[in-house]
């Protein structure tokens, strides 16, 4: 199945599944402009609230697990690579699912399971019993959820505010998630040493409530679905040869693979930076973590007004991947504790220019009845690396110390940038372009 380059560039007119009528059109300036959108509006109001719930829940897991393995950064690459590995065994299904049914109640459905995941784990850890394969199989069963959801929500974006603003609910979806990054860890590492940390994983468990409400109260008939697809054999197969016909997305993909593996691996790394070379507690690491949400949340505003401006560019794609590698790299480094911190900004900032330009490129050239399989695929290469980086993080920092996932990583994705370069720079030759091969331009 392929796209038109006029329906990969010129948005049409969306007919909601529900009513057959077209979708009201949103603003198309502002940094906010999709906040105009009610449906995104109660979306974004409920993740704001979640998100700082999960990154309480994300700082309080890493934490108890290095507490009860006795400060093993191996123990946290195990912990990592269980949550992810579902990534690699359902996200491609789950985006075949996203493509088939109604992925508003299939979101409601995720987001309770998530619910209870949270609820087990903190009352276990509240009651004095959990245990290390306890955290072990829940993160398991957490990132089952989440190899369901991702995929689902990335492609749902689309339906709640139309193509057009795509880019800029894409990077308010960002700013929000980092937002929560500044004040989930904040709140975590002091909340940690007050009351411990299975508190936190029940308050997470009554933030997901809100998302659920947002989802719950929204108004079907305004969405701007596309035509369904149909259960049929072949639609997994159907999906991976769409993109392999794609040169232009295949490139894509395989710089986010390089980079997410082998270069975003500090959110792992940073709580064994913290206990094993600067010798801080939990709020040590809860720090490091708000300050490089700074930066991430300052490059979520800056993609948020772009999007609202102007299509996503490969150009900037590259440049801030390949910043991203240099900082890392140059961040290892720092001699001090205040200094390494202060470097996570800019470095921050790097990163989520990156994910939000590769995720707004995809989603923007692709049909809507494909983008629930793409970006299952666009998932998996995004996270499926993780339970390699994750055994990979630990490993490194137990041989070569806790700075080496900081410098080799940094090098790793500066170095598949210049190689993503220089394929993109010989596939300006070619005369036949796709839609997204148009914006392939380095000159």
């Amino acid at each position: 199945m392929s796209i038109t380059g006029n329906e990969a560039q010129t948005p049409q007119p969306s007919v909601t599944r529900d009513t057959g009528r077209a979708a009201p059109a949103p603003p198309k300036q502002g940094m906010f402009a999709s906040l105009r959108v009610r449906n995104y509006r109660l979306f974004f109001s409920g993740q704001i609230i979640s998100n700082v719930g999960t990154w309480m829940q994300r700082i309080a897991q890493d934490w108890l697990v290095f507490t009860l393995s006795g400060n093993d950064p191996v123990a946290l690459g195990i912990a990592v690579a269980l949550q992810f590995t579902p990534t690699l065994l359902l996200s491609l299904w789950a985006g075949v699912l996203a493509d088939r049914v109604d992925k508003r109640k299939l979101l409601i459905a995720i987001q309770a399971g998530v619910c209870a995941q949270a609820a087990v784990l903190g009352v276990l850890d509240v009651a004095g019993v959990v245990q290390l394969w306890h955290v072990y199989l829940l993160c398991f069963v957490l990132g089952c959820f989440s190899a369901l959801e991702v995929p689902t929500r990335q492609s749902f974006v689309a339906e709640m505010v139309g193509r057009k603003q795509v880019a800029n609910a894409v990077a308010l979806n960002s700013s929000i998630f980092n937002m929560a990054r500044i004040v989930g860890p904040a709140i975590a590492g002091f909340a940690i040493v007050a009351v411990g940390t299975g508190w936190l994983f029940i308050a997470n468990a009554v933030s997901t409530a809100a998302v659920i409400a947002g989802l719950a109260f929204m108004k079907a008939d305004q969405l701007f679905r596309g035509p369904g697809v149909a259960r049929a054999k072949g639609q997994l197969r159907e999906g991976l040869r769409y993109v392999r016909g794609r040169s232009d997305l295949m490139t894509v993909m395989v710089l986010v693979f390089f980079v997410s593996t082998f270069g975003i691996t500090f959110f792992t790394s940073l709580a064994i930076v913290a206990a094993n070379v600067f010798g801080t507690q939990a709020d040590g690491y809860g720090l490091f973590s708000t300050l490089l949400a700074v930066g991430t949340f300052t490059g979520a505003l800056a993609s948020a007004r772009r999007g609202s401006r102007r299509k996503p560019s490969v150009r900037l794609l590259l440049l801030s991947a390949f910043a991203l590698g240099v900082i890392e790299f140059g961040t290892a480094f720092m001699p001090t504790y205040l200094l390494f911190g202060l470097a996570l900004i800019p470095l921050g900032l790097a990163t989520i220019t990156f994910l939000n330009t590769a995720n707004a490129l995809v989603q923007t050239s692709v049909s809507p009845q494909m983008r629930g399989r793409v970006m299952g695929l666009y998932v998996l290469v995004l996270l499926g690396g993780n339970p390699v980086g994750g055994l990979m993080t630990g490993w490194m920092a137990e041989e070569f110390g806790g700075r080496s996932p900081f410098y080799i990583g940094g090098a790793v994705a500066a170095l598949a940038v210049v190689a993503c370069a220089l394929v993109l720079r010989r596939a300006r030759k070619v005369a036949a372009r796709t839609p997204l091969q148009n914006e392939l331009r380095l000159g």
